[in-house]
């Protein structure tokens, strides 16, 4: 009978123990479904996703001859960054390097050559090369010259005009002229390939030497002849935000989307080459 009585003790205690266990189970596995922050009390959640660059007005130095496709792409950038507002201040490589070492106020730079971008290494961010591009010739309406290759330029009754030396282009097409030893007396050296071709477009100069991507932009108003790859030089255009730049952020998410498969696809559409 004494026996019987303490086994019904021990079966009510046990029951009554694991009556207690119930909530302090459902406690524990409670708090493993929350964060470590919230457990400890803070309030604090998991570790956000990198969040998208802050709108911001930016001023972006390019090429004279991205004039057009960075129009598009600019235009592209802010529609998919509600807020952003792209400036463009286009001209010769030369005068942008020059603006950027006298602390001219922009956010990120896109030359039309490394040797400009590599001279800027204390005022730019890692550049990387956005599109390549190659020269052609662009002879006046209809080519009266009959202009068919490089050496047709060396004729001294065809009015020849050139880019300046010191501008990537002027220094492309030195390179190629001399190593086909071809001599040509231009009438004149433009700062930049837009002049180059506003010379030829206007009859001020029956060809010059610019690149395919502007040539393309003129179509209704000069010929196009090409130049074999064996005798031309290749372009490289690298973007770099500005380490002097007041929206950091921003600027290097612009320089970063020029690598993106969607600017790319604008800048191919308009003539370039891939990097």
């Amino acid at each position: 009978m004494f026996s019987t009585r303490i086994n019904r003790r021990r079966a009510a205690a046990a029951v009554l123990g694991a009556a207690l266990l119930v909530p302090l189970t459902a406690c524990g596995k409670d708090d493993a479904k929350k964060p470590a922050a919230d457990a400890a009390g803070t309030g604090a959640s998991a570790s956000p996703s990198a969040a998208a660059p802050k709108a911001a007005n930016l001023t972006v130095l390019a090429a004279s001859s991205l004039t057009d496709v960075f129009k598009a792409a600019g235009a592209a950038y802010e529609k998919a960054n509600p807020g952003t507002k792209i400036t463009f201040s286009f001209a010769g490589s030369q005068e942008l390097a020059a603006q950027v070492k006298q602390g001219a106020p922009a956010d990120a730079l896109v030359t039309a050559d490394t040797k400009t971008m590599d001279g800027l290494k204390a005022e730019t961010n890692d550049p990387k090369v956005i599109a390549k591009n190659r020269l052609v010739i662009a002879a006046g309406k209809g080519n009266p010259f009959k202009i068919g290759s490089l050496k047709d330029l060396a004729d001294t009754k065809i009015k020849v005009v050139l880019a300046a030396p010191e501008v990537p282009v002027g220094r492309y097409s030195k390179q190629i002229l001399d190593a086909q030893k071809i001599e040509v007396k231009p009438v004149s050296q433009e700062p930049n390939v837009r002049a180059v071709l506003s010379k030829v477009e206007l009859g001020e100069a029956d060809a010059g030497l610019v690149y395919k991507t502007d040539a393309n932009t003129a179509k209704d108003k000069v010929e196009t002849v090409d130049i074999p790859d064996e005798q031309n030089a290749v372009a490289s255009y690298p973007a770099a935000s500005l380490k002097g730049s007041k929206n950091a952020e921003a600027a290097a998410a612009f320089v970063a989307w020029l690598s993106t498969p969607e600017a790319q696809t604008i800048l191919q559409g308009a003539g370039f080459q891939q990097p």
